[in-house]
């Protein structure tokens, strides 16, 4: 009896497991089925809008610190890696020689204006000598038509003493007084214009004078205009020995120590703004069809993994990064091979995100660019 029911489990147990085998088959197909649905329902909606690249990294505009005068350096105010503020003095140069220059600068400036104060006081008295001058000529004047006045009277005078004369009604002497009335009133005028003429002759030399008095004042204004112009370069000279940070930032690449020799021009460290930097993608040139700046973009930074930040495209470079190399290539020398170009695009970080993990320059990211129009964005955030 035994021996007659094995056989028959034997010949059910291949077919149980064929069942078998069609199910798990037919579930795969199934879960396959489902999964390439679901993965070409998600590209279809939002995968085929999103323009990704690794060939991204941190960027920041960072600054080398350099002095604008020579000097020996006094003092280091900062360390590496070390936070500062706009403002902030980094390093200070020895100062004893320029405030030196300073004080020289401003007792030049002194004596310039007392120079300049004092023919401006000549010029004063010579307008005023100049103002009794016009008043004598004016007097003298005065005097001349009273003397000419005089004098047409005298002659009329003379002339009618003359006819009375010759009609033999008034005596000679008479006539005689009045012909020495007459030359004595012609003296006078003469006398009277040539002293007209010297107080004009003593008038232009007033004004000569005062000529060359408003050259030296004007020398004194140019020499005091120089001398505030060193006193201002000997400020800002000194007010150059204390380096200071353009910006908020990190000091970075230290060299400068003390008691070292500095030259204007001389990169002594650099300040690094962290909390400006941003993101410079390198998409291929088949990628930008789509992008545009304003469009949203999700940066993955190698250095923090799980971690997301959202950013803007804030522009797209002019030309591909061939055609600003140092030696451009030359396609229309030797054989030509076709290689797909990549333009850099500028993403800026969005302002709520800065303030989480530092994201320092030279850090590598993967960045996602979301080539939907704005109104399809905005959808699907509000969901």
């Amino acid at each position: 009896m035994n021996q007659a029911v094995e056989p028959a489990i034997l010949q059910s147990t291949p077919s149980l497991i064929q069942r078998h085998r069609r199910a798990l088959l037919t579930g795969a197909s199934l879960a396959t089925l489902l999964g390439l649905g679901l993965f070409a329902g998600y590209w279809w909606q939002w995968g085929r809008f999103l323009e990704e690249t690794d060939d991204a990294y941190v960027r920041a505009d960072w600054v080398a610190v350099s002095p604008r005068i020579a000097g020996y350096v006094a003092q280091v105010l900062v360390e590496d890696n070390q936070p500062v503020k706009a403002g902030d003095v980094l390093v200070q140069l020895d100062d004893r020689d320029f405030i030196e220059q300073l004080r020289s600068s401003e007792a030049k400036l002194q004596q310039a204006r007392a120079a300049a104060t004092a023919r401006q006081s000549s010029l004063h008295t010579l307008d005023a000598r100049l103002a009794e001058q016009q008043q004598r000529i004016a007097q003298a004047q005065a005097a001349l038509h009273s003397n000419e006045a005089e004098a047409h009277r005298a002659r009329l005078d003379y002339l009618r003493y003359r006819d009375l004369v010759d009609q033999q009604i008034a005596t000679r002497e008479r006539l005689e007084t009045a012909s020495a009335g007459q030359a004595k009133a012609l003296a006078a005028v003469t006398e009277a214009r040539a002293q007209v003429a010297r107080q004009q002759a003593q008038c232009q030399v007033l004004q000569a004078r005062r000529q060359q008095a408003q050259a030296r004042i004007a020398e004194s204004q140019a020499r005091v205009g120089e001398a505030q112009a060193n006193l201002a370069l000997a400020r800002n000279a000194l007010n150059d020995t204390a380096i200071r940070a353009p910006f908020d930032g990190v000091v970075g690449q230290r060299k400068v120590r003390r008691q070292q020799y500095v030259m204007p021009g001389l990169p002594l460290l650099a300040v690094v703004p962290v909390e400006q930097a941003y993101v410079i993608a390198n998409y291929k040139e088949t990628q930008l069809q789509h992008m545009a700046p304003g469009q949203s973009v999700d940066i993955a930074v190698d250095s923090f993994a799980g971690q997301r930040w959202r950013g803007q495209v804030e522009s797209i470079a002019p030309g591909s990064g061939a055609v600003f190399a140092l030696l451009p290539p030359d396609n229309a020398t030797g054989n030509f091979t076709k290689i797909v170009q990549r333009f850099p695009v500028k993403i800026r970080l969005v302002a709520d995100e800065v303030n989480g993990p530092a994201i320092l320059p030279g850090m590598s990211v993967i960045a996602t660019v979301d080539t939907r129009p704005a109104r399809q964005q905005d959808s699907s955030h509000g969901g």
